[in-house]
């Protein structure tokens, strides 16, 4: 387990601006999906936070089923650990679905990577990417994001979804952990 150190939190994106973005990116996602159900796989923990906040902006009149995974590849370490196991596998097939799966961030793209090579495989219809943060400067593996909330520089975040040594999920905003 990591040890903790002295550190502060500071706002990156205030809660009001994260609500503002998840109600365009419910918008877009019902105009794309509009006579469709979508099949939503939250990549947990982090992702659960995020996947419940989209899902309610998702208009009514484009079904919504939801399943969950949980991906490993970071332990309680500050930076992804290059090995990728599943610790809880989907509850239902994919084939013929209109599948998104919901991530809280993506850096490396190692993750993604593999777990959407493994989707693939299970016959969707369609398979798309949304992520509520985005650190494209930090990409080892090609991952294609449809649907981005934010894209920010490489800082280690907490806040809506996600954590410091298991701590701050519950923000409502996005906050840059800072270091002493």
């Amino acid at each position: 387990m990591a040890e903790e150190r002295n550190y502060k939190i500071v706002t990156m994106i205030p809660k009001e601006k994260v609500a503002q973005r998840i109600e365009e990116l419910g918008k877009q996602i019902s105009a794309d999906y509009a006579g469709r159900t979508i099949h939503m796989i939250c990549v947990l923990k982090g992702g659960v936070y995020f996947m419940t906040a989209l899902s309610n902006a998702i208009s009514e009149e484009v079904p919504v089923s939801l399943d969950f995974m949980s991906v490993s590849s970071y332990g309680d370490d500050l930076k992804s650990s290059g090995v990728v196991r599943i610790v809880k596998d989907l509850d239902e097939p994919l084939e013929g679905r209109d599948v998104i799966v919901v991530e809280d961030i993506i850096d490396s793209g190692r993750t993604l990577h593999y777990l959407l090579r493994m989707l693939k495989e299970r016959n969707p219809a369609s398979l798309k990417l949304c992520t509520l943060l985005d650190k494209p400067d930090r990409r080892e593996r090609d991952v294609t994001v449809d649907y981005t909330g934010f894209v920010i520089e490489d800082r280690f975040v907490v806040g809506c979804g996600m954590d410091y040594l298991q701590k701050y999920r519950n923000l409502p905003y996005i906050g840059v952990v800072e270091f002493e």
